[in-house]
C-alpha cells in the first residue's frame, strides 16, 4: 500500500501543482523559513518530552503547575514576554471507589490501578497516578444486575429494546468506540441505568491488533482508560460558569443546577477484569457485531449475580494554570494570530497531549531565535500552552471566555495541536482556510515519502476512497468527490470540518474565530495506551514517532503557518473553497431530508403489511416496526439562495484580491484586513444551536449523539435526523441568513479591493 501512496503522490508531483502562496509574500525573507528549519531539534524535543512526562499530570497534580513553570520559564529564555493565567474550576478527585461481581463465596474485585511496567516511566515516577477514573461522573453507591449495551451509542438501545432487554434500574457495562466515552453513561441514565462501567475490548485496542505493552504498542489487560464524562454537547469549560470565564470572583453554578455533570456513578475497567464480569451475563447471545475478542460467550444478560458500584469524590475547586507567551507584532500590534496546545495530561501523557507540546515549544524556541537575529513579525503572535484540556477544554475555554470581547476584535486565527505521531497530515478547519493550508503542505517535505506532505495527503485521499472503511453511502460518495479533487493538482486539497476534543472549540464555536486543527499519524501506534498509565516516552519513542522525526515535521509546519500569518498585512482568507463546500453541505441536506423521508414511507407501509398479517394471525405480533414520524417538506429555498449568492461573491472577491492586493494602498489594506478579520463572526449569530446555545457558529459543532464527531450545518443537520421538523425549517433560514451575511461582508472587502 506504502509503495501504491508512493506512486499516486509522485504522478501528482510530475503534474505539478496549483498556485500557492509565496513564502516570500508580503516582503518576507523567501530564507526565513529555511533558517526556522535548521534550527529544529528532534533530540531537544525527544528530551523535553521526557522531563514534562517524568510523572503524573493531571489537573491538581504538583507536576502539572511544575510543567507550567517550567515551560514560563523556557518562554522567557526563548525571548518572549510570557505570564501564566490562573483559573479557579471545578474538578472533583477520587476518595473511593469499587467495582465487585456479588455473589459465590467471595466478591470479584477490579483492579482498578494499573501495574508499573519494568523499565517504563510508569514505574519510576515517583508521584501516584489517578487510579481507574471518569471526571464528572455521578459518585453513588449502587448495587445492580449487570447488562452489556455493546459500545453504549442509541442504535445499540435501540437494538436492546427489539431484544425486548429493558436497562432501567440495571447497572450497564459499555466498551469503548463507535462514539465519544460520555455519551455512553449520558445516554445510559437517559434509559433508566442506575450505573455504568466502560471497558477496552481487545478487539478496539488490544490483542485484537498487535502485542500488548511492553512486547508490542497494544493495551495490556490491565490497562484502561480514563476520561471526562461532561457534557461537552451542552458547553465546554468549566462546568459551574458557562459562558463567562473562571476567575475568583465569576459567579457560580452549584454542581447540582450544572446541566453538564453527571447524575449516575461511573468507572472505566481494563479488559481483563471485564471478562470476569461479561462471563456473568446471561440472557441471549449478542449479534455478531456487538462481539469483542474476548474468550467468552458474549451475552446480553441480565446478569444473575449484582454487581456493586461505587464512586465517591472529593468536589471542590481547583486552581488551572495557563501559560501565555507573546511577540508583538511591529506593524499590526492589535491582530493576534493565536497557537495553542494544552499541558496536562491523565498521567505522564507523552503522546496526548505533550508530542504536540514540545512541537510548540521549538517552534517558539526558532521564531525567539529569529526576532534575536532581526525579524520582526508584523502581527503580534500569542503561544499558549493550556491547562485542563482532559476533564473538558477548561483552560483554553476560560481563557477564551474571559478575554472574549478582545478576542473578537483581534485574532485573526487560532492554530491547535494535540497528539502527534509518525504518518500522514492531518487538518481540520474552517473552509475560507485550505488555500492558506495547502500553500503550507505545498512546501513541507515529507522525510518518508520524499514528497511533500501534501501530495503524500492527496495520495491518501485517493486511497480512503479505492477502500472506504464506511458503506454508508453518503460517506462513500463523499470521498469519491474528495479523491476526485485531490487527484487534480489545480485544486486544493480538501480539510475537513472541526467537531470537539481539543482546544479549538472556544474560539471557532463560541467565538467565531477560525481555527486549524494539525496534526500527523495514522503511522504510529498510540491507541491502545491512550489516556492510561503506559502513555510515557518509551511508549512513544518506540511505537509512535521512532526518532521523533514527524515532531519535527509538525514544528516546521505549524511554524509555516504561524510565520506567514503573522508576516502578512493581507486577509489569510481564501473564498472559494469555503462556497464551494457550503454548496456540498446544502446538498448533504436535501439528500438527508430524501432518505429520512422514504425510511419513513417504507416504515409505514410496513406497517400497514403488518396490520394485515397480525389480522390474520395474532401471534405474530412480536417485533413490530415502530411507526417513523412522517417528514414533512423542508424548506430549502432560502439556503439555495444564499450559496448561489456565495458562489458569486466569493469568485468576485478572490478576483479581485489576485488582481489588486498586492498594489493596494495602506489605508485601503487597513480597510480591507477590518472587514476580512473578523468575517466568520457572521456564522456565530448570537442565537446559537437549538438545545446549546453556547455553541454559535451555525456550521460547525460537535454532534449532540457523536460527541467529538463534526456536525455541518448543525442547526439543520440535527433537527432532521432527531426528527425536530419545526427546527429544520427555522434553520435553515437562520443559516442562510448567516451565509448572507458573509456574502456582504465578501462584497464589501472586494469592493474595497476594486477601489470603490
Amino acid at each position: 500500500m506504502n509503495r501504491l501512496l508512493a506512486l499516486i503522490a509522485a504522478s501528482l508531483v510530475a503534474a505539478g501543482t496549483g498556485a500557492a502562496l509565496s513564502a516570500g509574500a508580503d516582503g518576507m525573507d523567501p530564507s526565513l523559513e529555511q533558517r526556522f528549519d535548521a534550527g529544529i531539534s528532534s533530540s531537544e524535543m525527544s528530551d523535553w518530552m521526557k522531563i514534562m512526562a517524568s510523572e503524573p499530570n493531571h489537573v491538581s497534580s504538583p507536576h502539572d503547575k511544575a510543567n507550567a513553570e517550567w515551560e514560563l520559564k523556557k518562554f522567557k529564555e526563548f525571548g518572549w514576554d510570557a505570564h501564566i493565567e490562573e483559573f479557579q474550576v471545578l474538578y472533583p478527585t477520587p476518595l473511593a471507589e469499587t467495582v465487585e461481581l456479588l455473589g459465590g463465596k467471595k466478591p470479584f474485585k477490579a483492579t482498578l490501578q494499573e501495574k508499573p511496567i519494568k523499565g517504563d516511566t510508569s514505574a519510576t515516577a515517583k508521584d501516584k497516578p489517578l487510579p481507574a477514573y471518569l471526571e464528572y461522573q455521578g459518585d453513588g453507591d449502587v448495587t445492580a444486575p449487570l447488562v452489556y449495551v455493546n459500545y453504549g451509542m442509541q442504535d445499540d438501545y435501540k437494538a436492546l429494546q427489539r431484544m425486548g432487554v429493558d436497562v432501567k434500574g440495571k447497572i450497564v457495562i459499555a466498551r469503548y468506540g463507535a462514539g465519544w466515552r460520555g455519551l455512553k453513561p449520558r445516554l445510559a441514565a437517559d434509559h433508566g441505568a442506575v450505573g455504568c462501567i466502560i471497558y477496552s475490548d481487545p478487539a478496539d485496542d488490544g490483542y485484537g491488533h498487535d502485542a500488548t505493552y511492553p512486547q508490542g504498542p497494544e493495551r495490556p489487560p490491565q490497562g484502561f482508560q480514563r476520561g471526562s464524562v461532561v457534557d461537552m454537547t451542552l458547553y465546554a469549560g468549566d462546568p459551574l460558569t458557562p459562558g463567562v470565564g473562571a476567575t475568583k470572583d465569576a459567579k457560580r453554578l452549584t454542581r447540582e443546577e450544572s446541566p453538564v455533570v453527571l447524575k449516575i456513578p461511573a468507572l472505566p475497567i481494563g479488559y481483563g477484569d471485564a471478562k470476569v464480569l461479561l462471563a456473568a451475563l446471561g440472557g441471549q447471545v449478542v449479534p455478531e457485531s456487538w462481539r469483542g475478542q474476548l474468550p467468552i460467550t458474549y451475552r446480553v444478560g441480565p446478569s444473575a449475580p449484582k454487581v456493586h458500584l461505587m464512586v465517591k469524590s472529593e468536589w471542590s475547586l481547583k486552581t488551572i494554570y495557563d501559560v501565555v507567551a507573546v511577540m508583538k507584532g511591529s506593524e499590526l500590534p492589535d491582530e493576534w494570530v493565536l497557537r495553542g496546545n494544552h499541558h496536562d495530561g491523565w498521567v505522564e501523557g507523552a503522546a496526548d497531549p505533550l508530542s504536540g507540546q514540545v512541537a510548540l515549544l521549538e517552534e517558539a524556541k526558532m521564531l525567539g531565535e529569529l526576532a534575536k537575529q532581526g525579524w520582526k513579525p508584523k502581527r503580534t503572535i500569542v503561544y499558549l500552552s493550556w491547562d485542563a484540556e482532559e476533564p473538558g477544554l477548561l483552560g483554553s475555554t476560560e481563557w477564551a471566555e474571559a478575554h472574549g470581547d478582545e478576542l473578537k476584535q483581534k485574532a485573526v486565527l487560532y492554530i491547535n495541536t494535540d497528539g502527534n505521531e509518525r504518518g500522514f497530515l492531518d487538518v481540520a478547519g474552517s473552509h475560507d482556510l485550505e488555500h492558506f493550508v495547502n500553500a503550507v503542505a505545498r512546501d513541507v517535505n515529507d522525510p518518508e515519502s520524499r514528497v511533500t506532505v501534501g501530495d503524500r495527503r492527496r495520495a491518501k485521499i485517493r486511497m480512503e476512497a479505492l477502500s472506504p472503511s464506511s458503506h454508508d453511502p453518503s460517506v462513500v460518495a463523499r470521498l469519491k468527490d474528495q479523491a476526485k479533487t485531490a487527484a487534480d493538482p489545480s485544486k486544493d486539497f480538501p480539510i475537513d470540518a472541526l467537531g470537539s476534543g481539543s482546544d479549538y472549540s472556544a474560539f471557532i464555536e463560541h467565538l467565531g474565530v477560525p481555527a486549524l486543527n494539525v496534526a500527523y499519524g495514522d503511522e504510529g501506534e498510540n491507541g491502545g495506551i491512550y489516556h492510561s498509565r503506559y502513555d510515557t516516552w518509551e511508549h512513544y519513542s518506540r511505537f509512535e514517532d521512532p526518532g521523533f522525526v514527524y515532531e519535527a515535521v509538525l514544528a516546521k509546519t505549524v511554524g509555516r503557518m504561524v510565520l506567514r500569518a503573522s508576516g502578512s498585512d493581507l486577509p489569510i482568507q481564501q473564498a472559494w473553497n469555503f462556497a464551494a463546500t457550503m454548496c456540498t453541505y446544502v446538498s448533504e441536506l436535501k439528500k438527508l431530508a430524501d432518505n429520512k423521508r422514504e425510511a419513513a414511507q417504507t416504515q409505514g407501509k410496513m406497517l400497514t403489511d403488518r396490520v394485515f398479517e397480525i389480522s390474520a394471525d395474532p401471534t405474530k405480533s412480536h417485533g413490530d416496526p415502530t411507526a417513523l414520524k412522517p417528514v414533512p417538506a423542508i424548506d430549502f429555498k432560502a439556503l439555495d439562495a444564499a450559496t448561489d449568492r456565495l458562489k458569486a461573491s466569493a469568485k468576485a472577491y478572490d478576483d479581485a484580491f489576485a488582481a489588486n492586493a498586492a498594489s493596494l494602498s495602506a489605508d485601503r489594506k487597513a480597510r480591507l484586513r477590518e472587514l476580512m478579520r473578523s468575517i466568520d463572526q457572521t456564522l456565530t449569530p448570537e442565537v446559537g444551536l437549538p438545545v446549546r446555545p453556547w455553541f454559535k457558529n451555525l456550521i460547525y459543532a460537535p454532534g449532540r449523539f457523536t460527541g467529538y464527531g463534526a456536525k455541518t450545518m448543525p442547526g439543520v443537520r440535527e433537527a432532521i435526523e432527531e426528527e425536530r421538523f419545526d427546527d429544520a425549517n427555522r434553520y435553515a433560514g437562520l443559516t442562510a441568513g448567516a451565509l448572507n451575511a458573509y456574502s456582504d461582508r465578501l462584497d464589501q472587502a472586494a469592493a474595497v479591493l476594486a477601489g470603490k
